[in-house]
C-alpha cells in the first residue's frame, strides 16, 4: 500500500488488494495480535535507536488508547500478547471507517514514482496522480498471494537508498536428511528452548509436514540466517531429580510419548526403567538438552509472517520517518529494515512508525 498527500492536502490511499487490511485478517489465526504488553527496542531485529524514537512517540499504552476510543477493546492473552477479542474484521472495521475521510483507490498497483521539480508523480496500472508527499507503506514480500511485491523497495532504490538484503522472518525451517524423522511426527509439539548465537527464543515447537514451526520456531527464525541452531527439548527438567526412577524413559521424560519414542530410535536406546539407564546411554539422553543440527532453509516468504531486511535505516530520519535522500518521501512498517519478534511488535512497529509519519506530515501543512 502507498499513501499519497495530494495538494490539497488530503490523503489518497492506493492498495493492490480488492479490499483493504488483507493481511491483517489472516494476521494472529484471524484474530490479529495487535501490540505486546511487554514492549521496547529488545524485541526488534535492527537499529534500535531508530525504532526507540517511534515507540516513544506512539507506544502500546497509545494505541491500546485510541482503539478503544474508536470502540474496539482488544483482550489480553498468553500474558501479555493483545488480540481483537473476536476477528481480525474489528481492526479492519475501525480503519474502514477512519479511511472514508480520505480517497482510496483499491486494486490498483503503482508502477513507479518519481519527482519533478517540487511534486512526485505516482504512476499505477490505471492512472497518474501527483503529490507532494509519498508515504511507502507496501510492507515486504511476505504472503505473495495478498498482493506483497518488491514495489516498496524499488520505489527505495529508485530514489537512491540501499536495500538490506531480505528473508523471510518469522517462519518454518525446513531440515536436512539428518531430520526427515521430524516429518514422521508432524503435529506433534512440545515446548523447548532454542538457541541462534547469542539469542535464546522459548515456547512451542510443532513438528510439521514441511519440518518444524511453532512460536518458537518463528521467533528464533529472526535471527537465523545459515548454520546451526541448539534446541533444549527438556527445559527445566532435572536429570538429578529422576535418578533411580523406575518409570520407563518414555513416560518420565516431559514429552510426548510419540516424541520421545522417536528420539530414542534416531539416539539408540532402548525404552526401558530409566534405573537401567548405562552412563553412555544417559549422555546420549541428555544431548535433548542441546540438540544441535543445522536448518536446510525455511518454508519461504509463501508462510512468512514477516520479511526481515528493507529500507536501510541509517537513510531515513528517526525522527521523521522521512527519507535522507528526498524530500517529502517517506518510509513505514515492514518495508524498512525493522522486524519484530512474534508477538504484536511488528503491527505495534507499523502503528508507530505511522504516527511519526503523520505528526510530521501534520506539522507541514
Amino acid at each position: 500500500m502507498l499513501a499519497s498527500l495530494l495538494p490539497k492536502n488530503t490523503a489518497t490511499i492506493i492498495e493492490s488488494n480488492a479490499k483493504i487490511g488483507a493481511k491483517i485478517l489472516i494476521s494472529g489465526g484471524g484474530k490479529c495480535n495487535i501490540t505486546n504488553d511487554k514492549m521496547g527496542t529488545e524485541y526488534f531485529l535492527g537499529d534500535t535507536g531508530f525504532v526507540q524514537p517511534s515507540l516513544k512517540m506512539f507506544s502500546e499504552a497509545s494505541l491500546l488508547t485510541w482503539l478503544e476510543r474508536q470502540r474496539l477493546f482488544p483482550v489480553l492473552r498468553k500474558e501479555t500478547q493483545y488480540f481483537c477479542e473476536h476477528s481480525a474484521k474489528e481492526l479492519v472495521d475501525v480503519f474502514a471507517k477512519e479511511v472514508k475521510k480520505q480517497k482510496v483507490l483499491l486494486g490498483e498497483k503503482v508502477t513507479r514514482v518519481h519527482k519533478r521539480d517540487a511534486h512526485f508523480t505516482v504512476t499505477t496500472d490505471k492512472r497518474t496522480l501527483t503529490a507532494k508527499y509519498v508515504v511507502v507503506a507496501s510492507g515486504g514480500l511476505s504472503f505473495p498471494k495478498i498482493g506483497a511485491s518488491s514495489i516498496g523497495y524499488d520505489i527505495a532504490e529508485s530514489f537512491g537508498h540501499s536495500i538490506v538484503k531480505t528473508a523471510p522472518a518469522l517462519v518454518g525451517f525446513t531440515v536436512q536428511k539428518e531430520q526427515f524423522f521430524f516429518k514422521e511426527l508432524s503435529g506433534a509439539s512440545c515446548d523447548v528452548k532454542i538457541r541462534v548465537n547469542e539469542t535464546v527464543c522459548e515456547g512451542a515447537l510443532l513438528f510439521a509436514h514441511k519440518g518444524l514451526s511453532g512460536p518458537a520456531v518463528l521467533d528464533a527464525s529472526l535471527y537465523w540466517d545459515k548454520g546451526k541452531i541448539e534446541i533444549d527439548f527438556l527445559p527445566d527438567f532435572s536429570w538429578k531429580g529422576v535418578k533411580g526412577s523406575q518409570k520407563q524413559i518414555s513416560s518420565l521424560l516431559p514429552m510426548p510419548k510419540r516424541i520421545t519414542k522417536a528420539f530414542l530410535v534416531q539416539l539408540e536406546v532402548k525404552d526401558k526403567p530409566f534405573s537401567k539407564v548405562t552412563p553412555e546411554e544417559l549422555e546420549k539422553l541428555q544431548l535433548l538438552n542441546h540438540y544441535v543440527f543445522a536448518p536446510a532453509g525455511t518454508f519461504g516468504y509463501s508462510k512468512a509472517e514477516v520479511t526481515k531486511g528493507g529500507v536501510c535505516a541509517e537513510e531515513v530520519d528517526a525522527k521523521t520517518m522521512m527519507s535522507n535522500k528526498e524530500e517529502g518521501l517517506y518510509f513505514m512498517g515492514e518495508v524498512l529494515d525493522v522486524t519484530g519478534r512474534l508477538g504484536g511488535y511488528n503491527f505495534q512497529w507499523a502503528f508507530s512508525s505511522a504516527y511519526t509519519v503523520y505528526k510530521n506530515i501534520k506539522g507541514k501543512i
